[in-house]
């Protein structure tokens, strides 16, 4: 991650922690911006049902990765393009292409929130690797959070709302006549996950903003100010990723998260880990990151049982990271 990236996280995480304050158990605090509207004022009922995934498989060999963009626009005021990427037929390895057909079969989908002053394309190593495997990722560019200028901190307390609709949008191509996706999609299969700013997205998706669509979670690197941990609906699974000296959201935020997860849980620490680096360069921390969670979301929207034992044996390659399992 660049220097000024860092920064803008950093100016974010302090600007956050001082408007929403740091109260873990509570609903978020009233906001300073008249703008900033959460999208649900009161936690589901934990007796709300999500997707029962069955046991199955996943596929035991990789695709090509296609790409392709979505524009749309939520309440005619938040643009909100989103990258797709998605298993394509053709030849595995080498970069993506633009538009290509799509693989055969049924693929789950993966909603990815991208961190500050980010952009979908700045994790897309990671991401084309879980495309690969067999997961259809989508990634929404976030109007205010987003590129190189000044972020709006407090926007990200919209933006679960804007996961949401982005799903609606990307399921509803598995129905519509002409798409490349049409047929291709598992539509009862979600998860989500996100990176810093986009963590606290994902970890909204799964409080405040419960979306009964998701079966389970990833969070990079994420903390709760503005969403809480009030966890609540159907049991998701979540799959927790921070480094131990990350200079932005410090570990023991991430942490504290965690430890509040009344499901299924892992939490995958990085000793040596900073804020970013292990999520967007090709170096042997994101293969670790990447083969870890890549064994979660197949055990988690594939069913794969024997993906699920995998887990602990990625996250134990190289020993650069260790794995608090309670899955």
């Amino acid at each position: 991650m660049s220097r000024r990236g860092v920064s803008v996280l950093l100016a974010g995480a302090l600007v956050a922690s001082a408007l929403v304050g740091c109260s873990a158990d509570t609903e978020p605090a009233p906001q300073a911006s008249a703008s900033v509207t959460p999208a649900v004022t009161a936690a589901p009922s934990a007796s709300a049902s999500a997707p029962a995934i069955p046991a199955g498989n996943a596929p035991a060999s990789t695709f090509a990765v296609g790409v392709r963009q979505l524009k749309r626009n939520r309440d005619g005021d938040r643009p909100l393009p989103i990258t797709i990427w998605y298993p394509a037929a053709g030849r595995a390895g080498g970069k993506p292409t633009n538009s290509p057909q799509a693989a055969d079969g049924r693929f789950p989908v993966v909603m990815f929130s991208h961190g500050l002053g980010g952009s979908p394309k700045d994790y897309q190593a990671l991401l084309t690797r879980w495309t690969a495997a067999g997961f259809v990722v989508a990634a929404p560019t976030f109007p205010h959070t987003s590129g190189s200028g000044q972020p709006n901190v407090l926007d990200v307390l919209n933006q679960p709302a804007d996961v949401s609709y982005a799903l609606t949008q990307v399921l509803a191509l598995d129905a519509r006549d002409g798409d490349p996706l049409r047929g291709r999609l598992a539509t009862d299969r979600v998860a989500a996950a996100g990176h810093s700013a986009g963590g606290v997205t994902t970890i909204g998706l799964f409080t405040t903003g419960r979306d009964e669509r998701l079966a389970a979670g990833i969070v990079f690197a994420g903390t709760a100010l503005g969403v809480g941990t009030a966890f609540a609906g159907a049991t998701a699974p979540q799959l927790f990723v921070h480094g131990e000296a990350d200079e932005v959201v410090e570990y023991s935020a991430g942490k504290a998260v965690y430890d509040k997860v009344p499901w299924p849980k892992a939490m995958l620490s990085l000793p040596d880990g900073d804020h970013g680096r292990a999520l967007l360069g090709d170096n042997t921390s994101l293969r670790v990151v990447a083969d870890t969670t890549t064994e979660f979301l197949r055990w988690t929207l594939y069913g794969d049982t024997d993906a699920k034992g995998r887990i602990a044996t990625a996250a134990a390659r190289d020993d650069i990271a260790t794995l608090d399992n309670h899955l």
